[in-house]
Formats: structure tokens, sequence, C-alpha cells
């Protein structure tokens, strides 16, 4: 039956029209794209980005098939999670190896720096306490 608003049918309140407008424009979307993704021309002759873009038809058809969640991964899905994991601690150790470098340097740098004023200031002490004898009277003096 028709309304002021479009194709209805009583009691629905159209929800079965635009269940059907959605599912029709959805597969007219999807053949176009499929159209333009696997064309044989673009596919024999790939240049420059279009190579990274489309690709050969028998390719497209298991891109987009998904593994089950519970299914077993491929050997090389496995090898590839593998070497991701061995980058990621090459790097994390490497970080952590500059970092401990640096830290050390600096370490050694303040602890040089502290013996360095240690040193200055015992001289100062010497120098300020000399009493001419070696060694000091004031150290070697006998208590009667």
């Amino acid at each position: 039956m028709w309304g002021t608003t479009g194709l209805t049918v009583p009691g629905q309140g159209g929800e079965i029209f635009w269940t059907y407008l959605n599912r029709v424009s959805s597969v007219t979307v999807f053949q176009v794209a499929d159209s333009a993704a696997v064309s044989d021309k673009k596919a024999a002759s790939p240049q420059g980005a279009l190579r990274k873009v489309f690709m050969p038809e028998a390719d497209a058809s298991s891109f987009f098939k998904r593994r089950g969640k519970r299914a077993v991964k491929t050997q090389d899905e496995i090898n590839a999670e593998q070497r991701q994991r061995l980058a990621a601690d090459e790097r994390r150790r490497e970080y952590h190896e500059e970092q401990r470098n640096e830290f050390e340097s600096h370490a050694e740098e303040e602890h040089d720096e502290q013996d360095e004023r240690t040193r200055e200031k015992t001289e100062q002490w010497r120098e300020f306490h000399y009493d001419g004898l070696d060694p000091s009277y004031e150290y070697n003096r006998h208590t009667v």
C-alpha cells in the first residue's frame, strides 16, 4: 500500500521496504567494487601505485577469507609472529642497553667530579693547617 512516505506494509511501519532497499544497494555496491578491483586490463599491466592496489583475481578471492579464531595458524603465520616478537625484543634490549650506558657514564662523571671536589678541599685544608713541620707538630705532640 502506498502512503505519503513511500511504500509501506500495514503493521510493519516500512521496515521491510528499508531492509530490501539496503540489501539491493549493498549488492549493487559490491558488484561494482568487485568489477573494479579485479579488472583484467589493470591486473595484466600494473603500473606504479596501481601495483599496490590491484591484484590478480586468484589472490583477490582468497584475500578476504578469514581464518576462524580457533583454527590452527599456518607455519608461515607462526614464523612471522615469532620474527616480530624477536625484533621487538631486540629493539627493547638495545633501548635498555643505551639507557644503562647513559646512566653509567653520567654516574661516572658525577663520581669523578665529587672526587675532584674532595681532593681540592683536602688540599686546601692541608695548606691552611700546615705548620712547617713534617710530620705536623699538632699530631705528634706529647701530652704531659
